[in-house]
């Protein structure tokens, strides 16, 4: 039920040639990763699941050299800067003595981002570390540089009992969806449409996610279409804790469900849990200063067939069009693709000529790479929301849909 996207992802980063691919061979014990003397050798980002005590599975991911050279380099060095900013720990490589301008850019990047990093000497059985260098790095920065050699299968357990130190417990500690909003023997009803969107003979991951979530927190998990919801509410015994509906339903359901029972989505709850609420409470209410021919941009985190129910590419950009009564331009980019990307089907804008961007419940990403994948659109101070948000804002249960997580009216 728990994807590679949902593991905490360690990125490892540095100058080609200096020992990047050796150490993802060097901390999983296995052979992954293409060594060779040859510059350059690792060009798009790999990744590799390995179990750390303590952590549980997380995903080691070996990038290309920040100093890669022509067009094609300048490429790879973009695609590790974007694993960078993915990435819920760095382990940043340097040698030969040269701690410069690369060095000195990733490092700056990441406490920018607020990326915890791990400086690594490596290769010091080649160039021995100057004792000076490693000083002053470590006083600028306030860190200890681990010196490394990969030819020592000694430091492997210090080496990863460090990064187990430096890698931040929201990486892996996942906090309940639910739990401070329902108990032991509560009961809550999920509603979830099938439509041609629906994966075939399975439920949807957000679905999935609450539905343990529930069973977690030793309450009652009763599930229904939103056709047979009436009939499930009339055979309880008792009005449940909490009506949990998709989002594309959220109009019919929330004429159904009795005003005194909380209700809410499966992508409200996961704004919710991924840590950007707040921002989206605030930049919902966007959706009412859209005018004719503005662009609103539909951020996907996974790739999926598109169907005629799609919600994010069909039924929500109608939504907004028959609420707002405007004639708008809806973007779509899916997966963890580059936002500005005009291989997605549209033409490149900057990110602020965007009246809205509109984020999925982010079911297959961690917080992490969510919140970096909206950073560079909140500090321009780009609008955004959430598909279940939006959906609640414009059938009019905005304030409804988030009245159990006690939040103060907008």
């Amino acid at each position: 039920m728990k994807g590679n996207e949902l593991k905490p992802h360690i990125g490892i980063f540095g100058r080609r040639n200096y020992g990047k691919s050796s150490l993802v061979n060097f901390l999983t014990g296995q052979q992954i990763a293409i060594v060779s003397d040859l510059a350059g050798t690792t060009t798009d980002p790999v990744k590799k699941t390995m179990e750390i005590g303590g952590v549980g599975p997380v995903v080691w991911i070996d990038t290309a050299g920040i100093d890669d050279e022509g067009s094609v380099g300048r490429l790879r060095i973009e695609k590790s800067l974007e694993m960078l900013a993915q990435a819920d720990l760095a382990l940043i490589l340097f040698t030969d003595n040269r701690f410069e301008a690369e060095e000195v850019m990733l490092v700056d990047t990441c406490r920018k981002r607020g990326i915890p990093f791990v400086l690594i000497y490596s290769q010091s059985d080649r160039f021995k570390p100057d004792p000076q260098l490693i000083e002053r790095i470590e006083n600028d920065y306030d860190t200890r540089i681990f010196v490394l050699t990969v030819k020592n299968l000694s430091l492997r357990e210090p080496l990863t009992a460090r990064i187990r130190e430096a890698l931040p417990e929201t990486a892996y500690v996942h906090r309940s969806l639910l739990g401070d909003v329902i108990g032991e023997g509560d009961t809550v009803v999920m509603v979830t449409p099938i439509d041609s969107s629906a994966p075939e003979g399975r439920m949807i991951l957000p679905q999935v996610q609450v539905l343990r979530d529930i069973l977690d927190n030793h309450a009652r998990a009763v599930v229904c279409r939103e056709t047979e919801l009436s009939d499930t509410l009339a055979q309880l015994k008792q009005s449940p804790r909490l009506v949990v509906t998709d989002s594309q339903v959220y109009g019919m359901v929330s004429k159904i469900v009795p005003d005194e029972v909380f209700l809410t989505s499966f992508s409200v709850v996961l704004a919710r849990a991924k840590g950007l609420f707040d921002q989206y409470i605030k930049g919902t209410p966007a959706i009412d200063r859209l005018q004719d021919g503005d662009r609103v941009l539909m951020l996907e985190s996974c790739t999926h067939n598109v169907t005629c129910e799609d919600i994010g590419r069909v039924k929500l950009p109608k939504l907004l069009a028959k609420y707002t009564g405007k004639q708008l331009r809806c973007d779509v980019v899916a997966g963890l693709s580059p936002i500005i990307n005009p291989a997605d089907g549209f033409s490149p804008t900057a990110l602020t000529d965007y009246a809205l961007i509109i984020q999925c419940g982010g079911c297959v990403v961690t917080a992490k790479q969510l919140a970096a994948r909206l950073a560079p659109a909140i500090e321009a101070g780009v609008p955004v929301s959430n598909y279940g948000l939006a959906i609640a804002y414009m059938n009019g249960i905005f304030n409804r849909s988030m009245r159990i997580f006690e939040r103060v009216n907008v």
